[in-house]
This record gives structure tokens, sequence and C-alpha cells, in this order.
């Protein structure tokens, strides 16, 4: 999955030593809009490697994250053409894609609130049906039976590190299969995050072709999901995945 720009939490991950520089080296060379926003830490960087009197660091970490903020606002938005298919077989679907692919698919959701989920992950929302038909078309055809797995580039801007590790791992789970919260957070190496996974999933941007569906309880049963458990039970028994006894009623 394509590497996101540089957020203030990326940096401060960095900074911090939570994050490692070799991961977004390539990136941060390549892209002049990073190498600028890296460039705006130096200050703090400089009062944390000379550890001055806390005043003075006071000083440095206004003046670096003042830098940040500007830079950050000054960044162009990217944009997300989005549309709806208003009659998919689970219900309405608002669909948005940005230059580097599909950033979201919401259910039961309503336009403005759409809209304003794209603007909280730092896009430009924009109507444009016609940039949502490649989605829309392999959308049919996954619901039709044709398409167990979606070609389809995908922007996970505005997830954080964590997030995006528990998507990323979670769209290895094949067509057919499911997997229990804990065991994603085996695959991470967080065991004992299972309810963080939970709650990464719960934020997951692009539900179906990013199959949090897949995800389930330990006890085989269905807990959380955006578009409610009776879609989740649907896409389900639609893949051919066994749906466990213990699955609660959608009103659970």
């Amino acid at each position: 999955m394509t590497r996101d720009c540089l957020t203030e939490e990326d940096l401060l991950a960095l900074l911090a030593g939570d994050s490692s520089w070799d991961e977004w080296q390539e990136h941060i060379g390549s892209c002049p809009s990073c190498r600028s926003l890296w460039a705006k830490q130096e200050p703090l960087q400089k009062a944390l490697d000379s550890a001055p009197d806390e005043a003075a660091l006071k000083r440095f970490i206004t003046a670096a994250r003042a830098g940040l903020e500007e830079a950050l606002k000054r960044r162009a938005r990217p944009i997300a053409h989005y549309g709806a298919w208003s009659r998919s077989p689970v219900g309405p679907l608002f669909i948005a894609v940005s230059s580097r692919g599909l950033c979201a698919i919401a259910f039961r959701s309503t336009e403005q609130d759409f809209v304003r989920r794209l603007e909280t992950r730092g896009f430009e929302p924009l109507r444009a049906r016609q940039r949502v038909e490649g989605t829309v078309s392999q959308l049919r055809e996954y619901f039709a039976g044709r398409r167990r797995r979606f070609d389809l580039a995908v922007d996970l801007a505005g997830q954080t590190r964590f997030q995006r590790l528990v998507l990323e791992t979670t769209a290895a789970v094949p067509s057919g299969q499911s997997v229990s919260y804990g065991e994603i957070a085996r695959r991470i190496g967080r065991p004992r995050a299972t309810r963080a996974v939970g709650g990464a999933l719960g934020q997951n941007p692009i539900p179906i072709v990013v199959p949090c569906h897949r995800i389930i309880g330990s006890d085989g049963g269905l807990h959380g999901y955006g578009g409610g458990l009776d879609i989740k039970e649907r896409l389900l028994r639609l893949e051919g995945a066994p749906v466990g006894r213990g699955t609660p009623s959608p009103a659970a």
C-alpha cells in the first residue's frame, strides 16, 4: 500500500524514537512537501539533543510546533472525488477516490456526514460520480459472486501507523475465511492488543475492500460492524465463510 505523507503524529513518533527513520527516509527524500516538514522540526531536534534548561526547552518546542502547524496549513489538501452507488445490494454506499486510490466507502451515511469525514482526514471533497465508476464496477462483480479479490489501489491517509498496520494485515485475509481479532493482534506482533485491533477496524475507511467483516470474535460470533451485523453476516455468507453458532443477532 502507498506510503502516506508525514503527519504531525508521524514526526513526533520519529523524534521520540517510536518510529524508524529507515521507514521514512526514501519517502522524505522523494517528497518535497515532507522534506519541508522534516526541516521544520530542526529546532525541536536541537532541543532534545542538547537538553537545555526547562525554559529553553519550552521555547524550542513552541517554535517547532508553530513551524509545523504553519507548514501543514500551507500544504495543499488532496482532492477526494466522490459519488454514491444508491442501490447496492447492501443499501446506499458513498465512495471516494483520491489520486492514490480508493480512500473511502461508507454504509448508511448522509452525503453531509461523508463529506465531513473526508475533510477530517485531510481531503478536499469534490463530487464526481464518474470517478468512482471503476470501484462500483468491481463492487458489482463482488456482489454478483464473480470477484473474490479487488484490483484497486487504496489510500489510507489519515490513519495512524498502528491503524494502517491492522488494516494492511486484515486486507491479507482471503475471501471465504475469517480470523479472530486476537489472531490479527498476534499477526502484527501485538498479542495483547485485541481491543485496540477492534478499535482500529472500527475506523476502517474502506470496508468490503479492506475486509474487516472477515474479523470475528474468538467465540465465532460477529462483533461490531459499521454497516450493521446483518451486513457483516451477509458478506461472510456471500463469500462462503462459515458463520459460527455464537453469532449474536443484529440487535445485539
